[in-house]
């Protein structure tokens, strides 16, 4: 890769942000809301992170969740290349064992050429969805092939990207385009730069496997907060310096939703924990409003998971949510924050973000 990779990797903080704050889109659509609705908030998303100092903007790669339009990660990040200038833009991530890694390789490789040197590889090893749509996606029903092959798919990948397979080696005549061959090529002048790539989990496994290849590492907090302080620990103890990073460097992403007063956060936090209670109990849906939230009766096990799950989200007005992400910080020695407002409506996504910025002073221009 090329020098200034741990440049791209590490953030700048702006304003009284105690380090870079980034943004994870969900892209989350609402009951009454469409796809095109929650991919429009999205564009507006990238646009305000980009405007106020966030340092990059991922999407995740989900399947078979009505309340979810982030299915093509990469489709959704070429949209929004040809929207922004200058904010990060990348996966959070691609799931590695439900695609060939020449594929990604080739998916990535055209989104550098369309938006160079602000492109980011984020790569989870678990499928993004149930087993029955993992199996529909890998045409297979061995699915613990594809997350016990994950390190070799991650070498793969790689060789792919750098285009430097070794002679002999069975791939080594085959190119990912556009990628570094055509820079090689005579006549060449494409850029031999390609994505940092990333590596994603919410338990030690891929901590572990990023420390020891000295990889940057991003941890799902907002979903696995109770191991967020030992995943980055063992990261951190496995960490080898590498032509990437010389130092580790970990993020976490972080459930927060800042709204103009209290009452709203809980109603939106509320609707949202009842769209993880259909999730999680086989009945995935479209967000549910706030009103059908409140109006909904849950089991007492029901809300026992809602007060469990809330616990983890930070909200309440832009003090209290930049109060939380402040001891977040602290606690966990994040080197970086990455935001997801999960919220019924696209305007209380967008003016989360606002509010959040506002509370940290970052940049207006």
């Amino acid at each position: 890769m090329a020098a200034d990779a741990a440049e791209e990797i590490r953030g700048t903080a702006h304003g009284t942000a105690p380090v870079p704050l980034s943004v994870l889109d969900l892209v989350t659509v609402g009951a009454g809301r469409t796809a095109t609705e929650a991919l429009r908030t999205g564009v507006d998303i990238a646009r305000l992170a980009e405007a106020r100092g966030f340092h990059r903007y991922w999407v995740a790669e989900h399947h078979s969740m009505p309340g979810v339009a982030s299915s093509s990660p990469a489709v959704i990040l070429a949209h929004l290349a040809a929207h922004t200038e200058r904010v990060r833009l990348g996966s959070g991530g691609v799931m590695l064992p439900n695609h060939a890694p020449l594929v990604i390789a080739e998916q990535f490789g055209t989104l550098e050429a369309m938006a160079p040197g602000r492109v980011d590889l984020g790569l989870g090893r678990a499928p993004g969805t149930d087993g029955a749509t993992a199996a529909a996606l890998r045409r297979t029903d061995r699915l613990n092939e594809g997350a016990d092959d994950f390190p070799q798919q991650l070498a793969e990948l790689i060789r792919f990207l750098d285009d430097d397979f070794p002679d002999g080696h069975p791939y080594s005549r085959i190119h990912a385009v556009p990628g570094p061959v055509q820079g090689t090529s005579p006549g060449g002048v494409q850029s031999t730069h390609r994505p940092p790539v990333w590596l994603l989990g919410s338990s030690g496994f891929s901590a572990r496997l990023a420390g020891t290849l000295g990889l940057p590492f991003a941890f799902a907090h907002h979903f696995s907060a109770q191991n967020t302080v030992p995943a980055l620990e063992l990261y951190r103890d496995s960490f080898r310096p590498s032509a990437v990073l010389d130092a580790p460097y970990a993020l976490i992403g972080v459930s927060a939703l800042a709204t103009d007063d209290e009452k709203e956060a809980r109603r939106q936090v509320l609707a949202a924990a009842l769209n993880m209670v259909r999730l999680r109990t086989g009945r995935p849906g479209l967000v549910p409003a706030p009103e059908e939230a409140e109006a909904y009766d849950f089991s007492p096990m029901e809300e026992e998971f809602v007060q469990s799950w809330n616990a983890n989200i930070i909200h309440g007005t832009a003090d209290e949510v930049r109060a939380g992400l402040d001891d977040l910080q602290k606690r966990t020695g994040a080197d970086e924050l990455m935001i997801t407002a999960n919220a019924h409506g696209g305007d209380v996504r967008l003016r989360s973000y606002e509010l959040i910025a506002d509370a940290y002073g970052l940049p207006t221009a």
